[in-house]
């Protein structure tokens, strides 16, 4: 019996200054086949096919009508930040695709931010480090 073949999602790139980070791509590839955004440009009758969903990292890539129209197959957009401000929803769900966004991932480191401010406030860290280290 054949393999049955990963749905295609596409991503900007893997790695470098916008891509996807690598251990990320790494898990994704586990349930995905990954096309990057050079492969579709570059085959686009090919790979449009292929894809059934957008994987949006650091706000790219940019999802547009002209995007949204190049891809039949397309089901859902996940978006890996906590808010979807940067993604037209109307035009979205106009061609029947599905959004999703990781809404609780930096909840906890947020928290542990907040405290250290607040303790260092309470403590007066700043001023005292500025007083016994002046620059």
């Amino acid at each position: 019996m054949a393999e049955e073949e990963l749905p295609g999602v596409l991503i900007l790139d893997i790695g470098g200054t916008h891509g996807v980070l690598e251990n990320l791509a790494a898990l994704l590839k586990k349930h995905f086949n990954l096309i990057t955004m050079k492969e579709f440009l570059g085959n686009k009758e090919e790979m449009s096919k292929k894809i059934q969903s957008i994987f949006v990292f650091e706000c790219r890539p940019t999802i547009d009508r002209e995007l949204l129209e190049s891809l039949p197959n397309l089901k859902v957009i996940g978006n890996s930040g906590v808010g979807v401000d940067h993604l037209d929803l109307k035009l979205i769900s106009s061609f029947g695709v599905k959004v999703t966004n990781t809404p609780h991932a930096v909840a906890d480191p947020t928290a542990d931010i907040g405290m250290t401010l607040m303790l260092a406030s309470a403590r007066r860290l700043v001023e005292g480090n500025v007083l016994h280290f002046p620059g």
